[in-house]
């Protein structure tokens, strides 16, 4: 999926054009939303500007988290939900417990294999999450668009990007024996945004043509005009 998708060969696009196109889907395995995907973008986003007005960056990564769920849509391959939404996990090591639907795991070849089933697997501690193979979804293909297209973000709103459906991680705190110094500190600011994704979905709505200017000025600030997807 990752020589597949990183060939960003299938569209170009702005930000906001691919935050319109996710208006088209509900995620099916969100727990708590009924709404557009823009409106919970924008929701997040908003929420976190409330509380962290001055870091411009964490707005910004609130309202691009879930780009990457464009995989959905027909000009992506229109991938099933499973292949794009919920939990992401290492391959690669042993399978925590802590991973939904964590009794499927059993029937998974790797389950069984000796070079795959044990604490650290094919890894060693501590060599950092960026050396970490992750099951596909929407955070790496969205991390994979911004790094290749030179987004300016900070490397924890990358982290964010690419690590805010890994729950084993930041909800239960397993694989931290994989994190190097950086993924700690990262972290923190995930924990931060976490806060905000699943629950700020209130049913209050957002006024989207009344804060559509600041975020257009922050993609500027942080992304070029075009994207390659």
């Amino acid at each position: 999926m990752r020589e597949e998708y990183g060939k960003l060969s299938r569209v170009e696009m702005s930000i906001w054009e691919s935050c319109e196109l996710l208006n088209e889907f509900v995620d099916e395995s969100d727990p708590d939303l009924d709404e557009p995907q823009i409106e919970h973008l924008l929701q997040t986003a908003e929420a976190i500007r409330k509380d962290y007005p001055n870091e411009d960056w964490l707005h910004l990564t609130g309202l691009i988290h879930d780009l990457g769920k464009v995989l959905l849509h027909p000009s992506f391959g229109e991938l099933p939900q499973w292949a794009v939404v919920g939990d992401i996990y290492p391959v690669g090591c042993a399978f925590d417990e802590s991973i939904v639907h964590y009794k499927y795991f059993k029937e998974n070849p790797d389950y069984n294999n000796p070079a795959y089933n044990t604490k650290l697997g094919v890894y060693t501690q501590g060599c950092g999450l960026n050396n970490v193979l992750m099951s596909w979804g929407h955070d790496d293909y969205l991390y994979l668009v911004a790094k290749e297209n030179k987004t300016t973000l900070p490397s924890a709103g990358l982290f964010i990007i690419r690590y805010h459906s890994f729950y084993a991680l930041h909800k239960d705190g397993a694989y931290k024996y994989l994190m190097n110094e950086e993924d700690t500190e990262n972290l923190k600011w995930l924990k931060i945004f976490n806060k905000y994704d699943l629950y700020s979905k209130s049913k209050v709505r957002v006024d989207v043509e009344k804060v559509k200017p600041y975020y257009l000025s922050l993609i500027e600030k942080y992304f070029p005009p075009k994207l390659r997807w």
